[in-house]
């Protein structure tokens, strides 16, 4: 790793996933998790504070950064979890979990950078007991040809300055190959955003 992604990539990636239109996101979908919950890419714990602490029995916060960990930790102990947190350093692909453990995976900002994004979706169906679901905020391709335009052109030089991010990713498309049935998906472009970075779409998702 290189001290671009040791040591900028992560204060970088903190700052910009902490934006207000990118909070609001997270106010929406978070408060629906419930039961067992796993959050895949934790990052900094910026979703911990919208967790209903009534409705989460135990959340496994799963992040590969050991520098976001940190930062996590940090959060965790500060809105005072204990152990109703459990960190997991580990990809999405691969979940030290057992089968049909867990009642809602959470996805944030996050399935643009997963390097094999069918790999994790495929861990979140062996993971979901039945009748588990995912909720989810992503962001990802335009429908607007102008700005998918610019997303492809821009893509090459902005996924290695920002952690792998990808612009083109359609996330609804990704989750419905993936075997999941969308439910309640919405989408816009978040105010205050590059276009080439803020068209969002968001909902919940389950296993068909």
């Amino acid at each position: 790793m290189n001290p671009w992604e040791k040591y900028v990539v992560p204060n970088l990636i903190s700052c910009a996933c902490a934006s207000k239109p990118m909070m609001k996101q997270r106010e929406k979908v978070i408060p629906y998790a419930e039961g067992k919950v796993l959050e895949i890419g934790c990052g900094s714990g910026t979703n911990f504070s919208y967790y209903d602490p009534d409705k989460v029995e135990h959340l496994y916060a799963l992040e590969p950064s050991g520098g976001m960990l940190k930062k996590a930790r940090r959060a965790a102990g500060a809105l005072g979890y204990g152990n109703n947190i459990e960190f997991l350093e580990t990809g999405a692909e691969s979940v030290p979990l057992e089968d049909h453990s867990i009642d809602t995976v959470v996805y944030t900002f996050v399935l643009c950078t997963i390097p094999d994004w069918k790999g994790a979706l495929a861990e979140t169906r062996r993971l979901l007991k039945p009748g588990g679901k995912i909720i989810f905020s992503e962001h990802g391709l335009a429908p607007d040809e102008g700005v998918a335009k610019w997303q492809r052109r821009v893509e090459p030089v902005w996924k290695p300055l920002a952690g792998g991010c990808h612009l083109t990713r359609d996330t609804n498309k990704m989750l419905e190959e993936a075997g999941f049935e969308l439910q309640d998906a919405e989408t816009m472009y978040l105010p205050g955003t590059p276009k080439i970075a803020g068209f969002c779409s968001w909902g919940s998702a389950v296993p068909v």
